[in-house]
């Protein structure tokens, strides 16, 4: 392997697809060992029932020049946590980059609907899996990114702190959700800080995942028919963008000035020079603000 993350240690929490994919991808590329978790494996799907596996995720950040490890864990489970971390351990003695992208909560939420009408039990569950996963990750992994100096960790979002703070997402619990991440950001910087590690937020735009490609009935190569149904998704971006991101940041040996801030992969692509698979560079919550929540018609112009 090489690169600028060569002889780097990843743990992408919730790998399986999505952003967490483009991630992992995206940090073998730049030469680091990357461990890769998730529920959904060839022998056992998750409740998603879908198609994507973590050892299609680890074969397919081997084949981008680093090395991938596949990793089935449940992160609600504290002692599957607890035994993730310590195989990282004893295989590799050490954890430079962790990444919290841990969620599944797409089938738990429901549209504009209050929290007296919400399913209690969706909603909790929304919480438990975007919150209380994050949180018995970094207590598992933590002391062993605090070993080495420069450890980095990236609690992936949806949406920045400052369009969090003043627009209403989705639901009383998807927006508790994506608020507590950002504020995890926050306090796990100032735990970090001082001890020679950084933590940030970060926040992809309109994320062309498998998911989404489903729901629009598109795929990578042909995205673009799905303007007809919804022009602004001109503005959507690959799971690489991101991951190209997280890259940038954890090769970059000044991070730590953006210690416990909210960032995204738009910002970042103009701080770091990397673009799309394309090689445009999409600067999705700039446009949702100027454009498509000011009620324009959609054009990308200067915002791709």
């Amino acid at each position: 392997m090489s690169g600028p993350l060569q002889d780097k240690v990843a743990l992408v929490a919730g790998a399986t697809r999505g952003a967490g994919r483009g991630i992992a991808v995206e940090l073998c590329a730049a030469g680091a060992t990357v461990y890769v978790t998730g529920r959904s494996t060839r022998e056992r799907r998750s409740e998603y029932d879908r198609p994507e596996t973590i050892e299609d995720t680890a074969d397919l950040v081997t084949a981008a020049g680093g090395h991938g490890i596949a990793v089935a864990a449940d992160h609600l489970e504290q002692s599957a946590v607890r035994a993730l971390v310590e195989r990282i351990d004893r295989e590799q003695g050490r954890l430079d980059i962790l990444v919290n992208d841990i969620w599944g909560g797409e089938k738990l939420f429901e549209w504009d609907t209050p929290v007296w009408e919400h399913d209690l039990a969706g909603g909790l569950g929304l919480l438990r899996l975007a919150v209380e996963t994050h949180a018995i990750t970094s207590h598992f992994a933590l002391p062993l990114l605090l070993r080495h100096p420069g450890g980095l960790v990236v609690e992936m979002t949806d949406g920045t702190a400052d369009y969090n703070r003043g627009t209403y997402r989705v639901n009383f619990f998807y927006d508790l959700a994506k608020a507590s991440v950002l504020r995890m950001a926050f306090a796990l910087g100032h735990e970090l800080g001082p001890r020679g590690a950084t933590a940030l937020a970060l926040t992809p735009g309109w994320l062309r995942s498998e998911m989404m490609l489903d729901a629009y009935g598109v795929r990578e190569d042909n995205w673009r028919e799905a303007l007809d149904r919804e022009p602004h998704f001109a503005i959507s971006e690959t799971p690489r963008y991101v991951g190209r991101a997280v890259a940038a940041l954890a090769a970059d040996p000044d991070v730590a000035r953006f210690n416990g801030q909210s960032l995204s992969s738009g910002h970042l692509a103009r701080e770091y020079g990397f673009t799309d698979l394309d090689g445009s560079r999409p600067d999705a919550w700039r446009y949702l603000v100027e454009v498509q929540d000011a009620g324009k018609p959609a054009d990308v112009t200067g915002y791709r």
